[in-house]
């Protein structure tokens, strides 16, 4: 494992990830907070596409049930694909295991 150390002074390992742990944890925490804002910005955009008439100075009561049923359901849909998706990696790695063996 050879250290190389880039323009900034950094430490960088052979993959060109930083070996710095902390730098490590907060590119991870901020790359989470982007793609949770992404998730946020992509639900309000088609919750309002769906359910939002004519804006007005409040909502009425069939566009505030629209907008909490879209919502939970945007919800559980990310929820099942990440589930999905976490369950077809580990078949994967069990399946690679198992090869390797």
């Amino acid at each position: 494992n050879s250290n190389l150390t880039n323009s900034f002074g950094v430490k960088m390992d052979n993959q060109g990830a930083a070996a710095d742990p902390q730098l490590q944890q907060f590119i991870e925490v901020e790359s989470q907070k982007q793609r949770f804002q992404q998730l946020v910005h992509q639900m309000t955009e088609m919750c309002w596409d769906k359910c939002m008439d004519k804006p007005g100075p409040k909502l009425d009561s069939r566009t505030e049930t629209c907008f909490v049923n879209c919502v939970e359901r945007f919800i559980d849909t990310s929820q099942f694909i990440l589930n999905r998706l976490e369950q077809t990696q580990r078949s994967r790695s069990s399946f690679s295991e198992t090869l390797s063996d």
